[in-house]
């Protein structure tokens, strides 16, 4: 009998011991009461994503990058096959040499023509002195025939040549004015075989450019989350190859209640502590208040909690030391944020002195 009670003294001091043991333990998991002015939040680091597409479609030919690769602002990360723009620019190159051995052409035709121009001119000149001859023989044809000095047949003869030097000029001058437009239209070749030049220049840009594009580079610097596609495979204009995280936009998104929402102001301090680094303070400032309300994530459990209209905010972290820490910077971690939303608030000498300064 007494051997019984003894047993179940001994079970019974176990189980206190047991019972007191777990309260310590769930004592010391929770978080230490915060001062006033500082208010918490629990989010995860994010950063701003972009997407390395292809601008026009066609076959990836490599991927120069693997997930998890560092990259900086215009390393090429994966190269377009270019087998149809190579060809296209050789057209064009032929295209280009094409038009202009036309413009030395035509310029060559002004050349020409400019020269028969000066012929015709002079021609012209030639007629017009050999009518001024002929109108003074024919003067002189007249007077000596009124004073019978000669015969009328010679006056005849001499206005004959006169009429036949006056067309022969009006002939020279046709053909000088058919010359000067064949000279006008010369020229407009020339100007149009110019223009066929600046347009094949153009396709020959425009075809190198997209060669020149056919390498995708990164437009920031940061790590490569995921390979979206695969070499060999056909992708459309625009769809995404590489997707990258930069590091130097790394954010913290969390939830406050309403009544404490309004008191958080751009700028403030916070500091960031994460689940996996818990010995590391990470100092951040407010960068973005919804100023809508909405229903808290998820993730929180309690049905009081999840009936409050929270308020999402986001702590950016300072370029400067996610630069000096690119190595060690990680998107998705857990954590929590502690905002000082009264500056005259001190901090808990846990959060006071943070990474960085």
């Amino acid at each position: 009998m007494e051997t019984g009670r003894r047993k179940w003294l001994v079970r019974g001091a176990i189980a206190v011991a047991a019972v007191v043991v777990g309260y310590l333990i769930w004592s010391l998991m929770q978080p230490a009461e915060l001062p006033p002015g500082i208010v918490s939040g629990n989010g995860r680091l994010e950063a701003v994503e972009i997407n390395v597409a292809a601008k026009a479609p066609g076959r990836i030919s490599e991927i120069l990058v693997d997930e998890g690769d560092l990259v900086k602002a215009g390393d090429p990360v994966a190269r377009m096959d270019v087998a149809v723009l190579e060809a296209q620019r050789a057209e064009a190159e032929a295209q280009l040499a094409r038009a202009r051995t036309a413009v030395d052409t035509a310029r060559s035709q002004v050349a020409q023509r400019q020269s028969e121009r000066a012929a015709s001119v002079a021609a012209l000149r030639q007629r017009q002195a050999e009518l001024g001859a002929a109108r003074k023989r024919l003067a002189r044809s007249e007077t000596l025939a009124q004073e019978g000095a000669t015969s009328m047949q010679e006056r005849d003869d001499d206005a004959a040549s006169v009429e036949g030097a006056r067309a022969a000029v009006d002939a020279a001058r046709a053909q000088l004015g058919a010359i000067d437009s064949a000279i006008t239209t010369a020229r407009s070749q020339v100007t149009g075989a110019l223009s066929n030049v600046d347009a094949a220049r153009a396709t020959l840009a425009r075809i190198t450019a997209d060669i020149d594009d056919s390498v995708l580079r990164a437009p920031r610097a940061g790590r490569v989350q995921y390979r979206v596609a695969q070499p060999g495979e056909v992708v459309g204009a625009g769809s995404p190859v590489v997707n990258l995280a930069d590091l130097s936009d790394v954010y913290m998104t969390f939830f406050l209640p309403e009544t404490v929402a309004g008191r958080v102001g751009m700028g403030s301090e916070v500091r960031i502590v994460l689940d996996a680094a818990p010995e590391y303070t990470i100092p951040a400032q407010i960068s973005f208040v919804a100023d809508i309300a909405q229903f808290t994530p998820k993730t929180v459990e309690t049905e009081s909690e999840r009936q409050k209209l929270m308020f999402r905010v986001r702590a950016k972290i300072a370029p400067e030391l996610l630069r000096r820490n690119i190595a060690h910077v990680k998107t998705g971690l857990p954590g929590m944020a502690y905002v000082r939303v009264d500056p005259d608030a001190a901090w808990p000498e846990e959060l006071a002195n943070p990474v960085g300064e």
